[in-house]
């Protein structure tokens, strides 16, 4: 079935009222709107809402934010179109940032697909589904919401955090990120693309002593002397960090680091 006979049918399911809303909304870049936006429109959303969402016009999004679903959809309003996982996910909580290992893939700091969005923000929320992508919420502190940079996408801005931030984050939250070896991966490929020094400076305010006792030895086993040469002034808390808290904690300690090493850094057995 062609795009031009399946908008005519989608067309038909449509009030001319409800035709001019949609485009007026889609004309101004709100293909994902509030319910606030349709009061220009309607003294009452939420029987416009309604039957928008029964005609398969609207997604919910979350509540009192949907998303249009576009003519390309097909005749039946399938939701099997493409809305960039992103941009659902600045629309899902605030305050915000994409993170972790979305952020290190967004970088290109890792060939890894993440199972998720994963999405900081400093209010706890369950994970969920939308249009078979998967939201994973990482709460943390309200002095760690920093590093973080504005991108655009659909002509959105979305907030992700910075490269050398999401090293730092991945470094103190290995579990979402796919272990340390890819935070070391993406080190050593990108090491020349990498603000060492603000990478250091970071690292130093995440407030997680591990994180400067992982780099240090992550630096060392990758000899990047740069690295090595800023963290030699830094001061490490005593006790023993794991180097992949994913992992069972038995290793080496590698006393320099205060750091029990449970996994091998080794760029050799790497390769892209």
């Amino acid at each position: 079935m062609s795009a031009r006979k399946s908008i005519r049918q989608y067309r038909h399911t449509l009030s001319g009222r409800e035709a001019k809303i949609l485009s007026s909304l889609s004309y101004r870049d709100r293909t994902i709107f509030t319910a606030d936006d349709l009061k220009e429109f309607t003294s009452n959303p939420k029987n416009l809402l309604d039957g928008l969402s029964r005609k398969k016009w609207i997604l919910k999004i979350r509540k009192g934010v949907y998303a249009i679903v576009p003519f390309e959809a097909g005749e039946l309003g399938s939701v099997s179109y493409t809305l960039h996982s992103f941009v659902i996910a600045s629309f899902l909580i605030q305050p915000y940032y994409i993170g972790y290992w979305s952020a290190l893939n967004h970088h290109g700091l890792t060939d890894q697909t993440p199972p998720a969005v994963y999405v900081a923000t400093t209010r706890p929320k369950n994970s969920r589904t939308i249009l078979d992508t998967r939201f994973r919420f990482v709460t943390i502190p309200k002095r760690k919401m920093f590093g973080v940079d504005e991108i655009e996408i659909e002509k959105r801005k979305v907030r992700i955090s910075l490269r050398e931030k999401t090293i730092v984050d991945c470094l103190d939250h290995p579990e979402h990120c796919g272990g340390v070896e890819e935070v070391a991966k993406a080190l050593y490929f990108a090491r020349d693309e990498i603000d060492c020094k603000k990478l250091v400076q970071l690292a130093e305010r995440i407030g997680n002593n591990a994180v400067l006792k992982r780099l240090g030895y992550i630096a060392e086993a990758l000899r990047l002397d740069k690295y090595s040469a800023l963290l030699s002034t830094v001061t490490l808390k005593s006790g023993y960090s794991v180097l992949d808290p994913t992992l069972r904690a038995h290793g080496k300690i590698r006393e320099r680091w205060k750091l029990i090493v449970n996994i091998p850094i080794d760029p050799a057995e790497w390769s892209r």
